[in-house]
């Protein structure tokens, strides 16, 4: 794990649910003190009230604001990339900007936005 992490939705979830593999994805990121990014935009999609647990999983991660060029690669990507989702595209976008592995438990979707995204590797924590 040199480069950075990613979560979108369903990793955050999977957190907060204390799935295995999503809890063993974190502590090895901060063993390799490995920086983990959360999308704002994937933040909304999750959050629903506060409680420790999110509060917590919130602590030790970086949450990225939604810039303007962000959001205009996340939009490219939706252009040549027909079928995928918005969310999923800032999600992609803001990984490969940094190099970052993505995390998530739904890899059919971000799997076709790895076409666009090719430095991208994306991985399951389900």
């Amino acid at each position: 794990m040199k480069n950075g992490i990613t979560f979108d939705t369903g990793a955050l979830i999977a957190l907060e649910r204390r799935g295995q593999r999503a809890r063993k994805v974190l502590e090895r990121a901060i063993e390799q003190k490995v920086r983990i990014t959360v999308p704002a935009a994937v933040i909304t999609e999750w959050w629903r009230s506060r409680n420790d647990v999110r509060e917590r999983i919130l602590a030790g991660v970086r949450v990225e604001p939604l810039s303007e060029s962000l959001a205009k690669v996340a939009g490219e990507a939706l252009a040549a990339i027909k079928g995928a989702m918005p969310i999923d595209a800032i999600v992609m976008a803001s990984a490969a900007q940094r190099g970052d592995v993505v995390y998530t438990t739904d890899i059919s979707d971000l799997a076709k936005l790895a076409a666009y995204f090719r430095a991208v590797r994306v991985l399951t924590i389900a």
